[in-house]
């Protein structure tokens, strides 16, 4: 993909390289954490991590990664100019089939009323291993 493709006219939310993002893995990749194209909001997908100072919250307790999940989430719909209200799709990401209860119900409290489709996938891991689920969103503006 040429330059002149990352200078589109979409909005990038919170740039970032995965050289500083995963130290500890050979990867050089320019992403971030959301883009706005239009009235479409496509959110990376988020993970029970600090946006701010990369750091782990919650390890080993599903409920509380996916608390910290929906914040995210939350924050980074606010700096795109939308609500959680927005939300169309939904794409949860599980390490085990056990979370799936709980982490369902946590995401049900932060998106009550909302009605978005949801998407629910037990993959063998995250992009780290402490990580027990991943959720990406993809919104709309009015």
């Amino acid at each position: 993909m040429s330059h002149s493709a990352a200078s589109a006219t979409h909005r990038r939310i919170r740039p970032f390289n995965t050289k500083e993002t995963y130290p500890e893995q050979n990867l050089d990749n320019d992403l971030c954490q959301a883009v706005v194209a239009g009235n479409t909001i496509y959110l990376r997908g988020q993970v029970p991590q600090d946006l701010d100072t990369r750091e782990n919250v919650a390890v080993g307790d599903p409920v509380g990664q996916t608390e910290k999940v929906a914040e995210n989430i939350k924050l980074l719909l606010k700096e795109c100019g939308a609500e959680v209200r927005h939300i169309c799709k939904v794409t949860v990401y599980l390490t085990d089939i056990r979370y799936r209860e709980a982490v369902y119900r946590t995401l049900g409290q932060h998106l009550r009323g909302v009605f978005p489709v949801f998407t629910g996938l037990v993959v063998v891991a995250l992009a780290r291993p402490e990580w027990l689920v991943e959720v990406d969103v993809i919104a709309a503006l009015d």
